[in-house]
């Protein structure tokens, strides 16, 4: 049995929606917080990106949703917003409030397969807790997959996953969901999760591109050639830290460090990830510099956890 997640960030409680059929789904973070975003991806699907902006009117977001089925499962995030309308919870517009909840998508479609919405927005705020979410195959995860430079035929599954760790007096913590072309290497760059040949050994994506491509036969007649935009890892960064936006901004760059660390290659063009960083903090505070690279060197460890969690318990 692997390690259990220790403690999550206060503030945040995490869900999970299935569509029906269970192929995909989506995963909601509800706060309030105030938030950040990187945004390094070639072909994402977003809502509301530009909420996060420091420039923005509204100061805090009250969820991010990450979701499957492309930009079709956006409408997972009205179910959303409907549930946190019912709950009184949005931006105080004079007439009702009205819930901010930027949102990113994975590509896993599959043909005449159910895809999140509304529904599966709602459910997954009903299953939001603030500790003990499952992880894997779930939510967001459920479709994803990692190593896909010869198609999904020898690709391996991906999934959802999460680590946290104290911070001084505060925790950080980190979710990530993993649907890369790339492959998932561990802290000595040996291939944990990622694209496999016909005898099931692992081709080492970055070797074969360095080469030249998969070569015919290689994957057999059931290989394919990826697609743009079809690969993406979504994380979301979080601490109780009293983090402006601005920070927020410097912790998430430095975050998506994780990314680049533990899946190669990443930001391909066929790839469209996204970092979100948010803090669960009341009020703000200016801090230092120092402080800031402290809290992004650990932010960035708790995500390299998050990934490797999301492919080991994707595998189970």
């Amino acid at each position: 049995m692997s390690e259990k997640v220790p403690p999550f960030v206060p503030g945040l409680a995490v869900g999970h929606g299935q569509a029906y059929g269970g192929h995909t789904g989506c995963t909601v973070v509800l706060g309030p917080f105030r938030g950040a975003v990187e945004v390094r991806g070639l072909a994402t699907g977003t809502r509301e990106l530009d909420a996060l902006s420091p420039h923005h009117l509204v100061p805090r977001a009250d969820a991010i949703l990450l979701t499957g089925g492309s930009a079709f499962g956006l409408a997972a995030a009205d179910g959303v917003m409907s549930w946190l309308e019912g709950k009184g919870r949005g931006y105080d517009t004079g007439v009702v409030p009205v819930p901010i909840v930027p949102a990113a998508v994975i590509f896993d479609l599959q043909a005449d397969a159910p895809r999140p919405d509304a529904e599966t927005g709602d459910a997954a705020c009903e299953d939001a807790r603030e500790s003990d979410f499952p992880e894997g195959r779930v939510g967001a995860g459920s479709g994803a997959t990692v190593g896909k430079v010869a198609g999904r035929e020898g690709s391996m599954p991906g999934g959802f996953g999460a680590w946290s760790t104290p911070f001084g007096e505060h925790r950080v913590g980190a979710l990530a969901v993993v649907n890369a072309l790339g492959d998932v290497v561990d802290a000595e760059g040996r291939i944990v999760a990622g694209a496999r040949g016909k005898d099931g050994a692992f081709l080492d994506t970055l070797a074969v591109l360095r080469a030249g491509g998969v070569s015919p036969g290689e994957m057999g007649a059931k290989a394919e050639t990826p697609a743009p935009g079809t690969n993406t890892t979504l994380a979301v960064v979080a601490t109780d830290t009293p983090l402006g936006k601005v920070d927020l901004g410097r912790v998430a760059r430095m975050a998506a460090n994780a990314v680049t660390r533990r899946i190669s290659p990443v930001h391909t063009p066929f790839d469209g990830d996204i970092v979100f960083a948010v803090s669960t903090a009341t009020e703000e505070r200016a801090v230092s510099s120092r402080e800031v690279l402290a809290l992004g060197a650990v932010a960035q460890d708790v995500l390299e956890r998050a990934i490797l969690r999301a492919v080991t318990e994707g595998a189970r």
